[in-house]
């Protein structure tokens, strides 16, 4: 059939779609703000693709080092974004790039993690477990500690923005059910391949979407723009190296598997849940997050490969 052929293929060649869909929506702007409405629903829609290429078995299993498992969840929702917070302060990064760090390190891990693990070499199931456990516990982490504890405001009340993550990370995770309960195993497994390329889809349409409004924000203030992006890439190396150093007791694999965790967070929930008044410049922050998410991981990978030769 031509359309799961050109679902495989795209599954196949995922990364060079990621990259074409940020640089082409970026270079795009009428596209872009053509797409900027479907973030919400494109982002619904990945959630439930991507769960359900979960098997929940599969999960369970993989919790054979549970101490290990609450210990990076701990340390990615909760001691992150204090350490964002104290780094923002005594580096006198205020306003609100400093406020939009501090909730990018409040995000959940990336959905891609796993992949991004096995694409370098590292640990794919602490990694597979941490980004499903971290995606279902963000709700319930992020909202107190963005707009309670660090006062954070973002133009929304906390039980408002706790319902939205909700919604938002709750109806893929009911619908992910019940298309297994519908749908036999077997042709679950058949189609895999054409689901991640329908989820590699997804996501170049979600990154055409968030970049309404970059290239002209750029034309309009290179410095803010380009310092945004510098302090994106600073913000996933750090939390990276902070993590690793910090996971390095658990064996070299896992704690640079956890380091490739905590630098790269979902930003999408958020732009599927922040109402349109909060701050322009947090939200372009956000957008701009994308490029160290995809990028990080193939910029990194002789580093790794580097360490785990020194360090077997």
């Amino acid at each position: 059939m031509p359309l799961r052929l050109a679902l495989e293929w795209s599954a196949r060649n995922g990364g060079a779609l990621l990259a074409v869909g940020i640089f082409a929506g970026l270079l795009t702007p009428p596209i872009a703000a053509a797409l900027r409405d479907v973030v919400t629903p494109v982002v619904a829609c990945l959630m439930t693709l991507v769960l359900l290429r979960v098997d929940p078995a599969q999960v369970v299993s993989y919790l054979r080092r549970p101490v290990l498992v609450a210990a990076l969840l701990a340390w990615v929702l909760l001691a992150c974004p204090l350490l964002a917070f104290a780094m923002a302060r005594l580096t006198g990064l205020d306003g609100a790039l400093g406020a939009a760090l501090v909730i990018m390190a409040t995000g959940c891990a990336a959905t891609s993690s796993p992949a991004f693990a096995r694409l370098v070499g590292l640990d794919g199931e602490v990694s597979l477990v941490v980004a499903v456990l971290s995606t279902l516990l963000v709700p319930f982490t992020a909202p107190p500690l963005a707009l309670g504890l660090l006062g954070i405001d973002l133009s929304i009340s906390m039980p408002a923005l706790m319902g939205r993550l909700v919604l938002v990370v709750g109806l893929p995770l009911v619908l992910s059910m019940l298309i297994r309960r519908l749908v036999r195993r077997e042709v679950l497994e058949d189609w895999g391949r054409a689901v991640d390329g329908t989820v590699v889809l997804l996501v170049v349409l979600y990154g055409f979407g968030i970049m309404d409004g970059v290239l002209a924000r750029l034309m309009a203030s290179p410095g803010f723009v380009l310092g945004g992006t510098a302090l994106a890439f600073a913000g996933s190396f750090a939390l990276n190296a902070a993590t690793a150093l910090a996971f390095a007791p658990a064996g070299k694999r896992v704690a640079l598997s956890a380091g490739l965790l905590s630098g790269n967070r979902n930003m999408a929930l958020y732009f599927a849940v922040l109402p349109a008044a909060t701050d322009a410049r947090i939200l372009l922050f956000f957008a701009l997050c994308q490029f160290p998410l995809f990028l990080s991981p193939f910029l990194l990978r002789p580093v790794y490969r580097r360490l785990k030769a020194e360090h077997p």
